[in-house]
């Protein structure tokens, strides 16, 4: 197996710093003594914290567009991608260090507003490809509404739904999909 990368290595400290200290202690020096390296090295690839928070970014969000690159030609398939790669198949708690780096995140770039560019950026794109996926554009933007009102409700522990509607709640919203291709 191959090593991480020394910016892959800078990226993983920057989320034990977010998970273990929290957003308000995410600072470049941290982030650079969480490493092990100097000032200077964490510089060379992220000169601020802007900038290391945009690749962090791109690093959780690479995953869910490559899941989406995936997605098939017929009417609804990116809007079925859109669903599978938020929602899990079954109910889990968002506990895996992937999902908490993600809300620390947030919370980060809550205090910044700036800082939520380059995730405005991405949902925007992501919505213009569902409103041409082949089905009603107001039909696809309520299924991605209310998954993603379901990953924020999940990732922040605000009331998601157990693990007795989860899968009905999940089908429901695929077979929403299937009408609005038939329509």
């Amino acid at each position: 197996m191959s090593r991480p990368s020394s910016k892959d290595r800078l990226l993983d400290a920057a989320a034990d710093v977010l998970l273990s200290q929290g957003g308000e202690s995410l600072t470049l020096e941290a982030v650079a003594k969480r490493a092990g390296v100097s000032k200077g090295g964490l510089f060379y690839h992220f000169p601020t914290k802007h900038a290391l928070v945009g690749a962090m970014v791109d690093r959780l969000t690479k995953a869910f567009e490559d899941a989406l690159a995936q997605a098939g030609t017929h009417p609804g398939d990116f809007l079925r991608a859109y669903v599978e790669a938020t929602i899990p198949e079954r109910h889990t708690t968002a506990t895996v260090p992937a999902d908490r780096v993600t809300a620390a995140l947030l919370a980060v770039m809550l205090v910044d507003p700036a800082e939520l560019e380059p995730l405005r950026e991405r949902f925007a794109a992501w919505q213009a490809r569902l409103a041409d996926d082949g089905i009603d554009p107001a039909a696809a933007t309520a299924v991605r509404l209310a998954v993603d009102g379901w990953w924020a409700a999940r990732l922040l522990g605000l009331g998601p739904p157990g693990p007795d509607l989860h899968d009905g709640t999940r089908r429901y919203l695929m077979e929403a999909i299937d009408r609005a291709t038939r329509d």
